[in-house]
């Protein structure tokens, strides 16, 4: 056991260094729990033992990510991601252009689609509006990334299949948790934090390039039939006491998409594509992994629980979840490792902070949407170059990002305290 929580910080404070300093996160994130165990008095042994148990803990979410890149590369590559986007913003109409391009990342994002490419598929859409329509680009943008957060609670995105699987939580009850949030969360973005951003023109540097499945446009009807068929099969745990796993349910959306659209031929690039896209995420999760194990071995989480510890039980619980999210997801500049490394470290309180599981995954998952688009990661970077944003106009936008994150976690703390 490390002797304090000051050695995993350092650690910590180290991986964010090299980060920044363009050091790919996963060796970064490698480093800073070397450095970390070795600090907190474990020999190198010991330290390697603790690096490998985190990255063992997070094997079962890689192989789920892995598994969810079907799903993903077949609703884009088949045009059902694009075709989705189409009906929503001619649905809503010009008056409603930011409402429309928010709801479409939202529900692309809550289909499945990681947030990264949630955004970069309606980026083409959304800056065509800009050309068309005279509407505000810094507004647009930010109604893309913070309707894909919306969407990304309520998801069987890397993040919630990390932190229900960790905290032993079901998923499409995670899942459940965040639809109210996310749906009152997309609302205030639309109506109260875009009309806060300044209406300046910004450079677009460059057009982003199209992933929108090379002009195809299948029906709404098919192009939502394999995320609703993968929904419904995660659903029978509650409703009906079956178990599908997401290892099970996301590939068999993904063939459903696939059937449904007509896309039989492409079949293997839209699964290789999917792979490719997954897979980023999933060695960043080695990197995770590894700090994670030093975290998890440290105090850092008993330091946390008690610095929370005063006043009633209820409250220190729902406030200590969140936080967990929201500091990881900022450490690392990853929903994704934000969630995994919160759920694994913060575990073993789940039986006196008060929540259950699902709560307690609900609102790591939230909280991780916080401050998970910093400099350090590749969001701030995938999101940015999709819109052609220089950094300058890329890093203006990121308070009101936060924003949209933070009123997210509250609205699933305040879920949470009122069921």
């Amino acid at each position: 056991m490390i002797n304090s929580a000051l050695a995993a910080l350092i650690g910590l404070l180290l991986a964010i260094f090299l980060i920044i300093k363009k050091v790919h996160p996963v060796y970064g994130m490698m480093l800073g729990a070397l450095v970390g165990g070795l600090l907190g008095g474990l020999n190198l042994t010991e330290t390697l033992a603790a690096i490998t148990s985190g990255v063992r803990d997070i094997v079962p979410a890689v192989l789920r990510i892995l598994a969810a890149g079907v799903l993903s590369g077949a609703l884009i590559k088949s045009g059902a991601a694009a075709s989705l986007s189409g009906h929503i913003v001619r649905g809503l109409g010009e008056k409603n252009t930011y409402l429309a391009i928010a709801l479409s990342t939202m529900i692309l994002s809550c289909a499945g689609v990681f947030v990264d490419i949630a955004v970069i598929t309606v980026a083409p859409i959304a800056l065509m509006l800009v050309a068309r329509n005279n509407v505000s680009l810094p507004r647009i943008f930010v109604a893309m990334t913070g309707g894909a957060k919306c969407g990304n609670i309520m998801s069987p995105n890397p993040n919630t299949i990390a932190a229900s699987d960790n905290l032993g939580a079901g998923l499409s009850q995670v899942m459940g948790a965040g639809v109210v949030p996310g749906i009152v969360g997309l609302a205030v973005l639309v109506f109260v934090i875009l009309p806060l951003i300044p209406d300046k023109k910004f450079h677009a540097v460059r057009l982003p390039e199209s992933e929108q499945g090379d002009g195809k446009n299948p029906s709404l009807f098919a192009s939502l039939s394999g995320p609703l068929f993968a929904i419904l099969l995660l659903a029978l745990r509650p409703v009906a006491g079956i178990v599908i796993d997401p290892f099970i349910a996301l590939p068999a959306g993904g063939i459903v998409t696939i059937l449904a659209t007509r896309d039989w031929k492409n079949a293997g690039e839209s699964v290789r594509y999917g792979l490719e896209k997954m897979s980023g995420v999933a060695v960043l999760l080695i990197g995770t992994g590894a700090i994670a194990g030093i975290i998890k071995n440290s105090t850092i989480n008993d330091w946390l629980a008690s610095v929370l510890s005063s006043g009633s039980g209820g409250v220190n619980g729902l406030l200590l979840y969140p936080l967990a999210g929201i500091l990881m997801a900022g450490a690392t500049a990853s929903t994704t490792a934000g969630a995994t490394i919160a759920s694994s470290s913060f575990a073993g309180v789940l039986g006196t902070s008060g929540v259950s599981a699902v709560q307690a995954a609900s609102m790591i998952n939230a909280g991780a949407t916080v401050i998970d688009h910093l400099p350090h990661g590749s969001f701030f970077h995938a999101t940015g170059g999709a819109a052609g944003l220089s950094f300058k106009e890329r890093l203006s936008l990121v308070p009101f990002e936060a924003l949209t994150g933070l009123v997210l976690t509250l609205g699933t703390i305040a879920w949470s305290a009122i069921f």
